[in-house]
């Protein structure tokens, strides 16, 4: 069975309809620090509003332990989305309470009504399914319809993800469709060369998504803190740089592997090292297989890519037809070690082909440096749902839309 989209549910004019959105933004003292994935949902609920439907859209926000937490609070959300869509959005103070029944029912065609985060209720990310079930038949009570739009949710099995798709008739919103296009063109024939980039600090969070890729890839290119443990299966000492000891020997079969496949593991062969983690710590470029024989000694700490390294990294970028890229190449947020990131970033962007940002820190990461969205083929919403995709695991949130993988 494929995929139900949007034309699916048939006419919506006058219809109630709960969409969910991944709106997990980044808050810094209650203010947005990237609207990225309120304007990745912009494009459903316009389609849906259009339509006069009435929108109750719902979402998480980081981690509150099922229990309400103002620190968490989507309100914030519900202004930056108001002031995006260029129309008033209402705003319930909980999620199944009498504050969300009374703006349910004074929605009108074509309103918009936010509901508080779902994750202060600890029965949207229980364990047990009868629980996770009676709160989705609670948020269903609102609807005539279900959509499915976040992206960044469809790994898991929480209340608003599957169950809800249960309870009412359900489909996936514009910005699912587009990720699925976007990642299915990564794995089903992908145009070559096709290179992939993978960085962020510990190996073991990439670890299956190596092994998925390597069959399909011309190239891995290795960076961030993960690249240490490469350093040490090539026989380098890395000072106190971020290593995974207990993965050294998984690194190793994976450096065969690829040798077998014809697959070229790219690793740096310069790094910048530094005294001490902070923006005003000391630091020098050193070459990948001499860390500790900078004047930080054995104390050394590895926190970005070096120059030599970021050209070659680009120049294979920029030659790729096909790039996919998760996880930053240093610690970007510090502006000595951001020079690493915004190479492979600013080569992504010349990219003739297709050029995927893979979410999570590395989408984060092109914004804070200066890039827009526009630069880019696609920056993905869902770093691990994203990640899960191309390693081949079952995505609940997805199969329960009917889809299945190609």
């Amino acid at each position: 069975m494929a995929l139900r989209t949007l034309a699916s549910l048939g006419d919506l004019s006058g219809k109630t309809v709960v969409v969910r959105c991944d709106l997990n933004v980044p808050l810094k003292n209650g203010q947005i620090t990237d609207d990225g994935r309120i304007r990745a949902s912009l494009g459903t609920l316009n389609a849906l509003s259009g339509a006069g439907a009435k929108l109750v859209v719902i979402s998480h926000l980081g981690r509150p332990d099922g229990s309400p937490d103002a620190k968490y609070s989507l309100a914030p959300v519900a202004k930056r989305l108001s002031e995006l869509l260029g129309k008033p959005v209402a705003f319930a103070h909980d999620t199944v309470g009498q504050s969300a029944k009374d703006e349910v029912e004074a929605l009108r065609e074509g309103g918009i009504l936010l509901l508080e985060n779902l994750r202060f209720n600890a029965d949207e990310t229980s364990k047990h399914e009868h629980d996770r079930k009676a709160f989705a038949q609670q948020i269903a009570a609102f609807g005539d319809a279900f959509v499915s739009d976040g992206f960044g949710v469809v790994h898991r099995k929480q209340a608003s993800v599957y169950e809800l798709a249960e309870e009412l008739p359900s489909a996936a919103g514009l910005l699912i469709e587009q990720e699925l296009d976007v990642l299915e063109r990564l794995t089903v024939s992908p145009e070559k060369p096709y290179t992939v980039v993978l960085g962020g600090s510990k190996v073991s969070d990439k670890l299956d998504v190596i092994g998925a890729l390597l069959p399909r890839v011309n190239r891995l290119l290795v960076g961030g803190g993960m690249m240490f443990t490469f350093l040490v299966a090539q026989g380098y000492r890395v000072g106190a740089s971020l290593l995974e000891l207990d993965q050294v020997d998984t690194v190793k079969g994976y450096l065969a592997k690829a040798a077998e496949l014809g697959v070229e593991i790219v690793l740096p062969t310069d790094v910048v090292v530094a005294e001490k983690f902070g923006g005003d710590a000391k630091h020098v470029v050193a070459a990948a297989d001499s860390i500790e024989a900078t004047e930080f000694g054995a104390s050394g700490l590895g926190l970005d890519i070096g120059p030599d390294t970021a050209k070659n990294f680009a120049s294979i970028i920029e030659t790729s037809k096909t790039v996919f890229w998760n996880g930053p190449m240093g610690v970007f947020e510090l502006p000595p070690f951001a020079a690493g990131t915004y190479a492979v970033a600013e080569a992504l962007t010349k990219v003739d082909g297709l050029a995927v940002v893979g979410g999570g820190d590395s989408a984060a990461a092109v914004r804070e440096l200066g890039f827009s969205d526009n630069q880019f083929g696609h920056i993905s919403t869902g770093g691990g749902a994203s990640l899960e995709f191309l390693e081949g695991k079952k995505l609940p949130g997805l199969e329960v839309l009917g889809w299945q993988a190609k």
